[in-house]
């Protein structure tokens, strides 16, 4: 098709806002899926993602439009996740495109992610057509939304679309805004081939399924591909195609054009989100810019409740690992917990899905640990050591410095919340940057945040505190030196490396007493005392004790002298004394859900 028939474009809001619904509305009058296959939510296809109502994976497709000109355009859906942790999917998405639908609740108006959706569109130089949804609800503030979208964007009031993506109200409108005023693809401007990987797939048949956008050139079946991330990487290309609901190959993909191709590589580590492919029959020597690395930024350790289901596990993570290339694992031992491993995620939200996932799809029973950041240590020899597992840490005396990992917060809030998201931040340890009103009942407030206090629990209180209207986003800004100590937890005397932590040195008491309260309350009493005691270096800072079970020896004595009870009595105490020294406590899951619940209290 003729370049200046095609449209590529995505759509970008805050979560629950309607972008999956909108997707649905124009995939139904394009005719591009029938109404047999018609859905809601037909772009997610996971579980998770319906009842949750946000999008973990973006699904890209090509719609067929005939505009009222009688003129055909070829439309690029390019879907993108919907959550602040897949920012860097966001972005490549972004790449892909010329436009950007940028998707407004008309009830909750503006909200933390549509300003950082809206500044990663301007960043990549895309036409951004701000469009306010759900426009028939009762609670619709249609002006309100209006206003703040146009300060947000420095649009005119008038350009601003009004829709309800739910009953079709202003779809035809949405179409017009597309070929108006979404630019055409540049043309291919060297005669080289480059491609853009803003997404993949994996298919067990046929490997790893990138799915690219054509910047220069062109690509067909037979060519040799090879990537600027991974320049050992070269293979036959044995397909390309279209994305419509299902892959549709077709004899090749021109500049301007998204599509996927078949690549028969089975390790999806090899490609990387982001790179530049180009083939070595039009080999190019530079690179499209904005690639980086994936991450993780958060690391928790899973251990299988059976010690059995280790392998089992190891085979689950690497199947979700071809769907997920931003999971990363290494395996780990725990002395508490046995064999395991540790895993790393792109944020929470990532970390809690992972989770789910691998306890529905692959009926795995686990045991999670707390979550932690990666921190920076300098030691006094001079060496540097980067740790993610608390019980790597190394002994207090060697330590010189510690630098966590700070992130620039926004928070969206109406103005009645304001004093009691102050307080959250600076809890936090949250250094305060900026008030602005967005408008007269809505506040934007910017911390500077250590990112190990914001796993914590921080997204639930704060839609605790301001009943569920403030919104949250994030970017991590640098590494800062931090008064850090590893706390660890003694029980009967032993400790339990799952149960360290890292935390702030003004916080050391109040969180090792707190963890001690909590676990004396889920752990099982035994025939023997157990003492909880949390420890920094060799310092007992706070204990809690379980009292033993007491047997009633003295039942069989009725009457008679009273040395008989206390003979028993001391009999019993000196069996109570050699059980402690070999007894063993058997420590429940709750026991480290501990952990991450002192972030409630």
């Amino acid at each position: 098709m003729n370049i200046n028939k095609i449209r590529n474009f995505c759509i970008i809001a805050h979560i629950d806002h309607g972008k999956s619904t909108l997707a649905d509305r124009l995939l139904e009058q394009t005719h591009t899926i029938n109404s047999q296959d018609m859905k809601n939510q037909v772009l997610d296809d996971m579980d998770l993602e319906r009842e949750r109502g946000i999008t973990i994976k973006s699904h890209p497709i090509q719609m067929e439009y005939t505009h009222h000109d009688g003129e055909s355009y070829l439309l690029n859906l390019i879907d993108t996740p919907g959550h602040v942790d897949f920012t860097y999917e966001v972005s490549r998405s972004l790449a892909a495109c010329e436009g950007a639908l940028l998707l407004v609740d008309a009830a909750q108006g503006v909200e933390a992610q549509t300003v950082s959706n809206a500044y990663l569109a301007i960043d990549a130089n895309l036409e951004v057509i701000p469009v306010i949804n759900k426009i028939d609800v009762k609670a619709a503030d249609i002006e309100s939304a209006v206003q703040q979208i146009s300060e947000l964007l420095g649009c005119d009031p008038d350009s601003v679309l009004k829709i309800s993506a739910k009953v079709g109200i202003g779809i035809q409108d949405v179409f017009d805004a597309i070929i108006d005023r979404i630019p055409t693809p540049r043309p291919s401007q060297i005669d080289e081939t480059r491609a853009l990987i803003f997404d993949s797939s994996f298919d067990q048949f046929r490997g790893v399924i990138p799915y690219v956008r054509i910047f220069d050139g062109f690509l067909k079946k037979g060519m040799t591909a090879r990537y600027f991330a991974n320049p050992h990487l070269v293979h036959e290309i044995t397909e390309v195609g279209v994305l419509k609901l299902k892959k549709q190959p077709c004899e090749e993909l021109q500049a301007g054009n998204v599509g996927y191709i078949i690549t028969n590589i089975k390790d999806v580590r090899q490609i990387k989100v982001g790179d530049t492919l180009t083939v070595k029959e039009k080999r190019s020597t530079t690179p499209l810019p904005g690639y980086r690395p994936i991450k993780p930024m958060v690391f928790a350790g899973l251990y299988p409740v059976d010690t059995n289901d280790y392998e089992n596990l190891r085979l689950s993570l690497q199947k979700l690992e071809l769907n997920d290339s931003a999971l990363a694992f290494e395996p780990n031992t725990s002395a508490a917990l046995g064999f395991g491993f540790r895993c790393g995620f792109l944020g929470p939200l990532h970390m809690e899905i992972v989770q789910e996932r691998l306890e529905r799809e692959f009926d795995m029973n686990l045991i999670t640990t707390s979550p932690n950041v990666r921190y920076k240590i300098l030691l006094r020899s001079g060496d540097t050591l980067i740790v993610d597992n608390p019980a790597d840490m190394p002994e207090i005396g060697n330590i010189d410095k510690i630098f966590e990992p700070y992130i620039k917060g926004e928070i969206i809030t109406p103005q009645e919340y304001i004093g009691a998201v102050m307080k959250l931040g600076i809890e936090k340890r949250g250094i305060y940057v900026s008030t602005h009103y967005l408008t007269q009942t809505k506040v934007q407030i910017v911390f500077q945040l250590p990112l190990g206090e914001v796993i914590y629990e921080f997204f639930e209180k704060l839609k605790s505190i301001s009943r569920g209207y403030a919104s949250f986003d994030y970017e991590l800004i640098d590494d800062r030196v931090g008064e850090l100590q590893k706390l660890d937890i003694r029980i009967a005397g032993e400790p339990v490396d799952a149960l360290s932590l890292i935390v702030h040195k003004d916080n050391t008491y109040s969180q090792g007493s707190l963890l001690c309260r909590k676990l004396k309350e889920v752990i099982h009493r035994q025939q023997f005392e157990i003492p909880i005691q949390a420890v920094v270096g060799s310092k007992i800072i706070a204990r809690e004790t379980i009292r033993a079970y007491r047997k009633n020896v003295t039942a069989k004595c009725y009457g008679g002298d009273i040395s008989r009870k206390r003979k028993l009595l001391e009999k019993q105490k000196k069996g109570k004394k050699r059980m402690k020294q070999v007894g063993n406590v058997e420590l429940p899951q709750e026991a480290f859900l501990a952990v991450l619940k002192i972030g409630e209290d």
